[in-house]
């Protein structure tokens, strides 16, 4: 929970790095919040629960962009890519890319986007 709520108090920082935990912790939870919501939304989409729920959902997803992106763009410069590459995610199956770049393991020590952040004291 530690690693999900860095993310938000760092909503709109675009710049320094990101390790694997704190991107994925976040996608994690964001999925923990985003699922039932939608689900139980869509089942029960018919009655006054149905439809505050999907409203929930939207408003949810439409909050988290920002930090979404901004942990992502992070999470790419641990990887000594830029930012930018967050819109191949845009494109068919090459968006495929980025994933793979969300994976891999970052940079051991500094590089031009900042000091490495697995040498900083970080929660457990």
């Amino acid at each position: 929970m530690e690693w999900y709520l860095m993310v938000w108090s760092k909503f709109a920082q675009f710049d320094g790095r990101a390790r694997r935990k704190e991107y994925w912790m976040f996608v994690l939870f964001n999925m923990i919040i985003c699922l039932p919501l939608y689900i139980i939304g869509l089942i029960f989409r018919d009655s006054v629960l149905g439809l505050v729920l999907l409203g929930l959902y939207l408003i949810y997803v439409l909050a988290s962009f920002i930090p979404s992106l901004a942990v992502g763009v992070r999470r790419l410069h641990d990887t000594n890519k830029s930012g930018w590459f967050m819109l191949l995610g845009f494109i068919p199956l090459i968006g495929l890319v980025v994933l793979v770049f969300l994976c891999i393991a970052g940079d051991a020590g500094p590089n031009q986007y900042g000091p490495d952040p697995k040498a900083h004291e970080l929660p457990a």
